[in-house]
């Protein structure tokens, strides 16, 4: 048989028939696969509470030292085939992989998937139908799934260390959201103009966590904590993931912060929104997501919070604060728009900042070019003379 290239994680006890199904297709494409059983071993009883959960995470530990015998061995993707109890348990196994590195999950998608995909790349492929038997409907998911397994296997990868390990080619992390955008892009174009590479993260309650993950595993060169929205999240309200390291990692990195989004809450559909919050300014940000404007309470809690992650760093660290506007709708006729929330910023922040860490108010935008301009010679201010 060819060479093993693809991992396969399901739970054999009641999964078999489509796991193998699922292998012939591969197969069919020139592709050797190698099984790896997440049962549980409860022989037909029923697994309930700590019981389970230790079953579950025997069973991960174990498909664990497969997989990581597998990558050694020139695996090339990494599949998981189940529902809520089997999915699970693969995506632990997944998460323990490189970040990118190629995962599959075929999944009746029974859960939330965000926290787990949140720091690593998986591919999901929902069923429809539940993985209980072969059928048309399945049968045509698993072909599809065998095809884009093929094409991952299939696929020429470049010798491009930036790719396959970031961690030897450092670029600067920035946060964003679309509440930034405008700011963001500017940065990254005129950091690029200097030769710089940038990584950008998703600031809303998930993408931190790559964030952080990144920043950990040596990736990131500096920072640029732009859109620290999600102390928000943490701290106030709206969906996250468990992010214990979001404003600690790489804190011997150079970082510059700016209070990027502190100004909103965001949360879901403008008819879920609690009542508590719908006497205050809002704005539909998309048909899914509605932002609404901080008390100043609430912006006193999160200032502080912020400045305490800053005041940790070990590395230079700068925080710079855009009196005209923290986002793209905290503006002159904007719905959020807020002086006095970003001079009750300013001067906790002025109040409580380690002394040795640069503060820069600037008479300008977030999105302004006068903030990236201040951001890049700030940047530039922490490069050894």
């Amino acid at each position: 048989m060819s060479r093993m290239r693809v991992l396969l994680l399901t739970a054999l006890e009641t999964k078999a028939e489509e796991a193998g199904y699922l292998s012939r297709r591969l197969s069919g494409y020139g592709i050797a696969s190698r099984t790896v059983d997440l049962s549980l071993g409860a022989g037909g009883t029923v697994l309930g509470g700590p019981e389970k959960l230790r079953a579950m995470e025997a069973a991960a530990a174990r498909a664990r030292e497969a997989a990581v015998e597998a990558l050694d061995g020139g695996m090339r993707v990494i599949l998981g085939l189940g529902g809520g109890t089997c999915g699970e348990v693969a995506l632990r196994v997944m998460r323990d992989l490189p970040a990118a590195f190629p995962k599959v999950l075929v999944t009746t998608m029974p859960f939330d998937p965000r926290v787990f995909v949140a720091d690593s790349s998986v591919i999901l492929v929902p069923t429809l139908v539940d993985i209980c038997g072969l059928n048309a409907a399945l049968r045509e998911v698993l072909e599809n799934t065998a095809a884009l397994t093929a094409g991952l296997c299939g696929m020429r990868r470049v010798p491009d260390t930036r790719v396959i390990d970031p961690a030897a080619d450092p670029s600067i992390g920035i946060t964003a959201l679309g509440a930034t955008e405008v700011a963001v892009t500017s940065l990254v174009s005129a950091l690029a103009v200097g030769g710089r590479e940038s990584t950008v993260f998703h600031s809303n309650g998930y993408g931190g966590a790559a964030f952080a993950r990144f920043a950990q595993s040596g990736a990131l060169s500096a920072i640029i904590d732009l859109t620290p929205h999600e102390l928000t999240r943490i701290h106030l309200a709206g969906t996250h993931v468990p992010m214990p390291g979001r404003f600690s990692a790489g804190a011997e990195l150079p970082r510059i912060v700016l209070p990027g989004g502190l100004n909103f809450i965001g949360l879901g559909e403008e008819s879920s929104i609690p009542e508590k919050y719908l006497d205050r300014p809002r704005y539909a940000h998309s048909g899914l997501f509605t932002h609404v404007k901080l008390v100043e309470e609430e912006m006193t809690l999160v200032a502080d919070a912020l400045v305490e992650s800053l005041n940790a760093a070990t590395g230079p660290a700068a925080l710079i604060v855009p009196m005209e506007g923290f986002s793209h709708q905290d503006r002159v006729g904007g719905p959020i728009e807020d002086p006095v929330l970003r001079q009750v910023f300013l001067d906790r922040a002025t109040d409580s900042l380690r002394g040795d860490i640069a503060l820069t108010a600037v008479d300008a935008h977030i999105s302004a070019p006068e903030t990236t301009r201040a951001i890049i010679d700030t940047l530039d201010s922490f490069a050894p003379a």
